[in-house]
């Protein structure tokens, strides 16, 4: 809210994208639709899960004309941007892998939640 209009007071998530400009909308639409594209891409070091990849395996954002990536610099990748998990060990990482699914579903959950006391106020 650079422009000096206040932030929106509505606590319903219906409501408050409706509040979003159009210019924010289709600026979430198309990160969202450049994440998606990328994701489908496939190289020498990444295989597309139909093609005998990993499924959920994110490919690095490589940069520069001769590494077949975006033409310019990207500092981090998707996944793993500060190569904190870079010498971890393969129990740590399953670990780690089996804590970010239970923690996905709680999301959902909690998302549950508040879409049930939207319809239902008090539950």
């Amino acid at each position: 809210q650079f422009d000096g209009t206040p932030f929106p007071s509505e606590t319903n998530p219906p409501l408050l994208w409706d509040t979003i400009s159009d210019a924010a909308k289709w600026q979430i639409f198309t990160l969202i639709a450049f994440l998606e594209f990328w994701s489908e891409l496939s190289s020498d070091t990444h295989k597309h899960y139909m093609r005998g990849g990993k499924p959920g395996d994110f490919p690095d954002f490589v940069s520069g004309p001769d590494s077949g990536g975006i033409p310019h610099p990207v500092p981090f990748n998707y996944f793993d941007p500060f190569g904190l998990s870079k010498n971890k060990s393969a129990e740590a990482k399953e670990r780690g892998l089996v804590a970010e699914i239970n923690n996905g579903r709680l999301a959902q959950i909690g998302i549950l939640g508040f879409l049930s006391e939207q319809v239902c106020p008090g539950s």
